[in-house]
């Protein structure tokens, strides 16, 4: 049974709508896609993130793991954007029409879900932009242009775009103009924009303002893991959250210096970030051959640190984490092929994530980033972190063990005081995943977690 609930923040999941057939080795489509709502929703999703879905390039096309030579039948990376079969403002035949995309998104929003779409600016060597606006590109004396990079990665089958071009009002007026048509033809509320910081601060304060400026509840993710002054730029030009380095977080020390930063700085003022415990872009060497634990603790913090959260899926529920060697990157990537998932399966990890994000939108103590209280425990493998509302009317208290294999146990303390309560007095505790209740009338208490259910989300009973 499906439960309605309150966007309150966001919830987020990934996925490859090309990879949504039920079908081994049939293109996915907006069809499918639309079977698969009730599985996000079940999940506690609220919004739904796809790569781009517009025609895909054949020239310089990617193979499969990122191969600079395709074979027969190779559907190439979806970043690759446009062919003769259009550009920015056309879909990929394979995934449907115009029609089946806006009856996705619609059924999608029904069930309170958002589809966010990818805002790539880009281009394939094939796109009609390289023919009819040769200008908007860089070209090198004897004819050719240099690929895309964002070292260490390289894309042969991307051209940059020259923003800085003579003719850059037509080509800026262009960038607005697709993003405009998904918003007024389709009904979509939020972009992930790729590599934002690969182009002018400039441009991205005026587009993120012509848009807002017309429909203010457009929201825009910056996808830039880069520099901290630039994604903290990218904040201040507008864009509405950011990626963050939480995915590389891992120790105890690492996450209370980085929300710390986050949330007591003058960053807290501009920069909203969102945690992704991975991406297609990323699997970190923490979740390569991780167990259930593992992703059960990156998720747990992800959903209770930020208000932000998003996950890539279905690999990261299925615990799918098989790398290529030395790297910081998927072995078999849906980036560049299709993969065939069990989308009916059922497993731990999912029920967990269900429950967590549930609670989610229980309590309003999860649904803000910058009410965070670091508690003492006498065990560097514990973290414990106190959350609250602006009114203080909800208490929650997560306690995590950051060990993947072994159980951990301690003493937290509660800082009441940091509440504005006067002195200690004694309090009822309950576990809101596992219904425990407990009475703690001491400063200290005793915690221990076992690796096969490494948290505790405890809200306060005043």
């Amino acid at each position: 049974m499906l439960i309605e609930r309150k966007r309150c923040s966001v919830l987020g999941m990934s996925f490859f709508p090309r990879s949504a057939s039920q079908t081994v080795g049939a293109h996915g489509t907006f069809k499918d896609c639309v079977e698969l709502l009730p599985r996000v929703k079940r999940m506690g999703f609220d919004t739904l993130y796809f790569p781009p879905v517009h025609p895909i390039g054949e020239v310089n096309r990617k193979g499969k793991n990122n191969a600079t030579v395709a074979s027969d039948g190779d559907v190439g990376s979806p970043w690759g954007i446009g062919s003769h079969y259009g550009g920015h403002k056309s879909l990929h035949v394979e995934l449907g029409p115009l029609e089946d995309f806006k009856e996705l998104v619609g059924q999608a929003k029904d069930l309170g879900i958002e589809v966010a779409m990818d805002f790539a600016l880009q281009a394939a060597p094939d796109h009609p932009w390289v023919k009819e606006h040769p200008n908007w590109f860089k070209w090198r004396p004897d004819g050719s242009i240099q690929y895309a990079e964002n070292p260490p990665k390289k894309y042969q089958d991307i051209l940059p775009i020259y923003f800085e071009s003579e003719d850059w009002t037509n080509l800026w007026d262009e960038m607005l103009s697709c993003a405009l048509y998904w918003v007024e033809e389709v009904g979509i509320r939020v972009f992930r924009v790729d590599n934002p910081h690969t182009k002018p601060f400039r441009f991205w304060n005026w587009l993120i303002r012509e848009v807002q400026n017309k429909y203010p509840d457009v929201l825009f993710l910056a996808e830039a893991f880069t520099r901290p002054k630039i994604m903290n730029q990218l904040a201040k030009e507008g864009f509405s959250q950011g990626y963050t380095y939480f995915t590389w977080r891992t120790s105890k020390h690492e996450l209370i210096q980085y929300m710390t930063e986050l949330t007591t700085t003058i960053q807290k003022e501009y920069f909203r970030p969102n945690f992704w415990p991975n991406t297609p872009d990323i699997n970190p060497f923490h979740l390569q051959g991780a167990n259930e634990s593992m992703h059960l603790n990156r998720y747990f913090l992800a959903a209770t640190l930020s208000s932000n959260v998003g996950v890539y899926g279905p690999v990261f529920e299925f615990m799918i984490s098989d790398a290529v060697a030395g790297k910081e990157e998927y072995l078999n990537s849906e980036k560049y092929q299709i993969s065939h998932w069990d989308w009916e399966a059922e497993n731990r990890l999912m029920v967990l994530i269900s429950m967590i994000n549930e609670q989610r939108y229980q309590l309003p103590s999860l649904q803000q980033t910058n009410n965070i209280i670091f508690c003492e425990v006498e065990n560097p493998k514990l973290i414990a972190y106190l959350k609250h509302d602006d009114e203080k009317s909800c208490i929650t208290l997560m306690v995590v063990n950051l060990d993947s294999h072994s159980s951990q146990q301690g003493s937290v303390r509660v800082p009441l005081y940091k509440l504005g309560w006067e002195g200690f007095r004694e309090f009822d505790i309950e576990d809101v995943l596992t219904k425990n209740r407990y009475t703690w009338n001491t400063e200290w208490n005793f915690v221990e977690l076992h690796a096969a259910h490494p948290f505790h989300l405890f809200k306060i009973k005043l």
